[in-house]
């Protein structure tokens, strides 16, 4: 039970934040051009908390996937035709208000007595419909910036606070593991990547499972004397999603070494001993290099830590160079966890990791840079999803997965849980920028329509065409929600 509420806690928390700022660039821009906003919804009823502050009424909804702003005079995602409402009146021909203090409407009946449709009505000026197109798309629109402004706003804060790592390619050689992903691009044991698409690589950090996952990649890589040129994966990234799936249901982290089997040979030098380790006893310095152990050849950390969990805490017989020359030292592992230790450590510095402080402006370009770069990696997704090039079943998530993850980063520090999120507003940027009815995308091909052609479309059109983009909608968010299920229980 505290498991379910720690997740849906974090998933309350991630797309709390990222819908507040969407339906917040809806509402600021209304209220910019001077349209009436009827309610500010924070999640779907029923409602916690509802308050009426001038003309808006406030709400906080018990249910936290989504939120809305009502707009006066807009076509929203309700499944009625809009009638023309006017005040309620009393007997001295004041204006009736309910039990919270807000204004009584009734429709507004024609000669025959029947409700008058809105776009057959003439506008109130702080209407929607009575606002210039290019006023109504940026409303529209609004959410999207917001919510490309706030993942920038992230990143530039991110950037500002931990700076930008830095480690030279060149200095780490690849280790690949044998009929893994890596293998099967053609990649090799002793690999110094050099290029992404042509371009020279400046940090290893740049190379993600993501870009690995991509088709259409073209690694260059340095081997021996050569330069050698690697294809991304058919498919890779739905192939990319079923190994992570797998690694973490074999209770394996899912890092590039074993969801795409690559890893960076960061070799086996000593840089710190802990006090009264079995290191110190043993007699390692820093500045050592271990190059065997038990007569095996060590070429990285990742092959010295293997010896180690694989001793059972007996004794390893060590090859060691240091400035002296090379010295033999027998060190015995203690157990720690699930695992065992001998008490050294490695300074990233020392094969060329560098963390730049950046200053304000540095951080927000950088800002700008991840967050255009993350755009183009969402859209190209969208792209090969409805190409069918990558399968929608095993690449799209919904609020069980994002609670998912939103745990694991929070778990991770505030500084993965923040790039999350900041990951997520783009993506529901782009999600909602699609041209799907219902969406913001929707909305903005009638506006765009309307602009070209000088007119709207009927009315009866677009709410038909609302109504079949609500039941698609519908349909996506059941299917993922069952499709997560599946793939986190199943």
């Amino acid at each position: 039970m505290l498991t379910a509420l720690s997740y849906f806690f974090w998933v309350a928390v991630a797309l709390g934040i990222l819908v507040f700022v969407h339906e917040l660039g809806h509402f600021l821009f209304a209220r910019l051009f001077g349209m009436r906003v009827d309610a500010f919804s924070l999640g779907f009823p029923p409602n916690i908390i509802a308050k009426q502050v001038g003309q808006t009424e406030y709400r906080l909804g018990v249910i936290p996937l989504g939120g809305y702003v009502k707009i006066a005079g807009m076509i929203d995602e309700s499944m009625e035709m809009p009638y023309e409402m006017r005040p309620v009146l009393d007997a001295d021909g004041q204006p009736k208000l309910d039990k919270k203090g807000r204004p009584l409407y009734e429709e507004v009946l024609d000669a025959d007595g029947k409700p008058i449709l809105v776009e057959a009505s003439e506008p109130e000026s702080d209407e929607y419909r009575a606002k210039p197109v290019w006023q109504r798309i940026l409303v529209i629109t609004g959410g999207v910036i917001f919510n490309v402004i706030f993942a920038w706003m992230v990143y530039t804060g991110l950037n500002l606070a931990y700076g930008e790592r830095t480690t030279p390619p060149e200095n780490l050689p690849f280790e690949i593991v044998p009929g893994s992903f890596a293998s099967e691009m053609g990649l090799e044991t002793g690999d110094r990547a050099y290029a992404i698409n042509g371009t020279p690589l400046q940090r290893i950090e740049d190379l993600t499972p993501m870009v690995l996952a991509d088709e259409n990649l073209r690694l260059s890589v340095i081997r021996g004397q050569d330069t050698v040129v690697v294809n991304g994966l058919e498919r890779g990234l739905t192939r990319f999603s079923i190994a992570q799936r797998e690694a973490e249901a074999a209770g394996n982290p899912p890092d590039l070494r074993n969801i795409i089997g690559i890893d960076v040979m960061l070799p086996a030098l000593v840089t710190s001993i802990s006090p009264g380790s079995a290191a110190e006893e043993a007699g390692l310095q820093p500045g050592d290099r271990i190059v065997a152990a038990d007569s095996e050849r060590v070429t990285s950390w990742q092959d010295f830590t293997e010896a180690v969990n694989s001793s059972g805490g007996e004794p390893l017989a060590l090859r060691v160079e240091r400035e002296t020359g090379t010295v033999e030292v027998d060190v015995t592992p203690r157990e720690s966890g699930d695992g065992y230790l001998v008490g050294v450590g490695s300074d990233p510095t020392m094969y060329g990791a560098r963390v730049a402080d950046l200053g304000f402006g540095e951080s927000m370009s950088l800002g700008v840079d991840q967050t255009a770069s993350m755009i183009g990696t969402y859209f190209g997704f969208v792209g090969k999803i409805v190409t069918g090039r990558e399968s929608f079943r095993q690449n799209v998530g919904g609020p069980i997965m994002i609670a998912k993850q939103a745990k694991e980063a929070a778990d991770m520090g505030g500084t993965q849980f923040w790039g999350l999120v900041a990951t997520l507003s783009i993506a529901l940027a782009v999600f909602n920028i699609l041209p799907i009815p219902v969406l913001d995308g929707g909305h903005l091909v009638f506006l765009v329509y309307e602009g070209i052609v000088r007119r709207e479309p009927s009315l009866r059109f677009r709410i038909a065409v609302q109504k079949v983009g609500m039941v698609a909608i519908l349909a996506l968010m059941v299917f993922v929600i069952f499709n997560d299920t599946l793939r986190i229980f199943g």
